[in-house]
This record gives C-alpha cells, sequence and structure tokens, in this order.
C-alpha cells in the first residue's frame, strides 16, 4: 500500500473554490474524463447537502504491464461528497469501481475555510494493488507517480474554474454561457476514440490527461476573447 497526502491553500473564499471544484468537469486538463453524471443528491435534516456521482475515466498501462492483464482502459469511478455550508467545509471521497484487484486508489480531499478567509485543500489517498505475481510494489509505485500527476492538473483544472468564476462577476451569465458552449462541443472525449492501453514510462505517467497552455487559452479565448 502507498500513501499520499498534501495541502494546498487558495487565496479565494470557500464558497468559490468549492463551486469551482463541482464545476471542474470538462476543462482542457482533464482530458480522460469521458463522462460524469449525478446519480443522487439529498439535503440532510442539518442542512448538508450530500452527493454521489459516477465518473467515467480513460487510463493507459505503462509499456511494462503485462497484455490482457484488464480487459479495456477504462474505469467508472464514484464521487461521494458532503457540502456543509454551516461549517463551511467539502468532503469528498473517491474510489474506482472495477479493475480493484489490480490497483484500487481511495481519495479523500477536504476543502476548509480558514479564519483569514482563505480555503485550505487538503487531499489524500491510499494505492493498493492485491494483483500478485511479484508485480504488486511496482503496480502501486507507477499508481503513487501517475497520482502525484494527476493532484496536480486536477488544481490546474480547478484554478481554470476559479478563473472563470472571477471573470464571470464580471460579465453577467458569462459562466453559464461557458459551460453551455463547452457540452455543445461535445467536450467530454467520445467512448469511441481510439486510444492506445499501453503508455511509454518516459512520455509521462499520464499523456491522455494533459493538456499545454495552449490549449487552456483556447479554451477560455472561445468565451471570453482574445487575451
Amino acid at each position: 500500500m502507498k500513501f499520499f497526502s498534501q495541502s494546498f491553500l487558495y487565496d479565494d473564499p470557500w464558497s468559490i473554490v468549492s463551486l469551482a471544484f463541482f464545476l471542474r468537469y470538462p476543462n482542457p486538463y482533464a482530458a480522460h474524463v469521458i463522462s460524469c453524471d449525478v446519480i443522487d443528491r439529498h439535503q440532510t435534516e442539518s442542512g448538508s447537502l450530500l452527493t454521489t456521482r459516477l465518473i467515467l475515466k480513460r487510463g493507459a498501462l505503462p509499456r511494462w504491464a503485462p497484455q490482457g492483464i484488464i480487459s479495456r482502459a477504462e474505469s467508472w469511478v464514484i464521487e461521494e461528497s458532503e457540502v456543509d455550508p454551516f461549517g463551511k467545509f467539502v468532503r469528498c471521497r473517491t474510489k474506482n469501481l472495477d479493475h480493484v484487484k489490480v490497483m484500487q486508489v481511495e481519495e479523500t480531499q477536504l476543502f476548509e475555510q480558514n479564519e483569514d478567509g482563505r480555503t485550505m485543500q487538503t487531499t489524500e489517498a491510499y494505492i493498493t494493488s492485491k494483483f500478485g505475481w511479484g508485480m504488486t510494489k511496482r503496480i502501486e509505485s507507477h499508481g503513487l507517480a501517475r497520482f502525484k500527476a494527476h493532484v496536480q492538473r486536477s488544481r490546474q483544472g480547478v484554478s481554470l474554474i476559479l478563473d472563470l468564476i472571477r471573470q464571470a462577476r464580471l460579465q453577467p451569465m458569462a459562466l453559464s454561457s461557458y459551460i453551455t458552449h463547452l457540452h455543445s462541443e461535445h467536450s467530454f472525449a467520445s467512448t469511441d476514440t481510439p486510444t492506445s492501453s499501453h503508455s511509454s514510462d518516459n512520455a509521462g505517467h499520464a499523456p491522455e490527461e494533459y493538456s499545454s497552455p495552449t490549449t487552456e487559452n483556447t479554451w477560455l479565448g472561445k468565451i471570453w476573447g482574445s487575451r
């Protein structure tokens, strides 16, 4: 088992960061996300909002992985979150539902408002493999490296949405237009898009998730014009 923990401080207030977190898909740093659907949402007696989302992600195996180790290079992920508007925190737990023998990643994210009005994000994850055959440690180490890279891109995606929210304050309805535009352009990757089930170790840990700053500027330019 491998463990990961990291904290990050946003200058924005908790309410804005929480909104950006739930609006983070789609974004150019998450091209591996195929779909994201709410399957349950309800409010507790204490006023907290509980949401369950089902997310389909596309992945890639390292070159050294045995052929046929998994049946497909896609994985269903369940996300369970709690938003407490009175305690001013968001707690979110995710884990993959398939390929769990090869590797399971259980992630917890906590967003809390500090006394100075800024938002602290704490991310923790456990990466576990039960594959055996002398490959358990190698699989877990690969999963940890990929997760670290994923955390950085995920934060870039949230920061992009935060930027759009800030600009939307100056242009009413602009954020809504942005989201509508993304879905009209089929921003989630199509499930029938050809993709290789293997990737090179030297090409990065998750090449299908990478997006250059040029791509980000293109997305922003479509909504806000030239920057």
